[in-house]
């Protein structure tokens, strides 16, 4: 292992995943109401979060992002042993994790004069998130250079994009993430909004009627994206992320598969892979929030 992979929570990646891969984690905390803030994932499940917001609509919750010691704590044991660290993070738009994780390599760079640290803004999260650390992963793997892969994925995280729908409104403009949707008056004429984010900000992808209208709406988005920048979808790493109802997921996985089989030579839908959508975006999104994520494989 010519280097290690760490990743704030908002990357969502299973646990089985993150052990089976090495890959650490620096959690972000959770909260309901007035309760103390939780860890996310050790001191409350996924499930468990989404099945409280479905039970208390009117509760919105809130996170808070990992402290400079949180990073400290998951960074120093690496450094102390001369391992290099690539550190990815949600986008700086949506959160500060970065800024934490920034001071963080600051004071272990102050502290150890060998330290080599990296620290990406990734630009996306969740599910894309996830990709674009698998994509860390694959270059660790195939014994690419720790210089050369942090410069590789600060090259291919203009590339990622998520597409996705919410049940509502409601929970971005809660949050404060309603940017660009600001005049979008979804809640009001029971449309569903399509969203796009795009190199950290949050753009309006269009409306829909009906949810399945949205799903079939968003297929459309990435066709047309892809025939915008002039290249295939074979070329990418694709991700399915949801909330609450995992069985939608898979159903959307199906629809993805079949649209992207329409203009790729994508065969095989085990390579689009289903994540549930954490905390720290579903505070954001709601419990019905259901789209697709994707970034550039690193070697085409």
């Amino acid at each position: 292992m010519n280097f290690q992979i760490v990743s704030d929570g908002a990357c969502d990646l299973p646990v089985e995943v993150l052990e089976e891969n090495n890959i650490s984690t620096v959690p972000f905390y959770v909260s309901f109401g007035e309760e103390e803030l939780k860890k996310e994932a050790s001191s409350m499940s996924v499930k468990d979060f989404y099945k409280r917001m479905v039970d208390n609509p009117n509760v919105f919750p809130k996170t808070s992002l990992p402290s400079v010691n949180d990073y400290i704590e998951v960074l120093e044991p690496y450094i102390k042993n001369n391992i290099p660290v690539i550190c990815i993070c949600i986008d700086l738009k949506i959160s500060g994790s970065f800024n934490s994780a920034s001071m963080a390599k600051s004071l272990l760079e102050d502290k150890y004069k060998n330290a080599e640290i990296k620290v990406i803004d990734s630009t996306v999260l969740t599910a894309a998130q996830g990709v674009y650390v698998m994509e860390a992963v694959r270059m660790r793997d195939n014994n690419v250079g720790f210089e050369d892969a942090y410069n590789i994925l600060e090259e291919i995280k203009s590339t990622g994009r998520i597409h996705f729908t919410v049940g509502n409104v409601e929970y971005l403009k809660h949050g404060g993430r309603i940017g660009r949707l600001a005049g979008f008056a979804a809640g009001a004429l029971g449309l569903k909004p399509l969203i796009v984010l795009e190199n950290g900000d949050i753009f309006p992808g269009g409306v829909a009627r009906s949810r399945k209208k949205s799903i079939s709406q968003l297929m459309k988005v990435t066709k047309k994206h892809f025939e915008d920048i002039g290249d295939t979808p074979d070329n990418y790493s694709f991700v399915v992320g949801y909330g609450y109802d995992e069985a939608e997921g898979y159903e959307y996985r199906e629809k993805l598969f079949s649209s992207l089989k329409e203009y790729s030579n994508i065969n095989d839908i085990e390579d689009i892979k289903v994540i549930q959508i954490g905390a720290t975006t579903g505070v954001h999104t709601g419990p019905y929030a259901l789209g697709h994520g994707f970034v550039k494989k690193y070697d085409k």
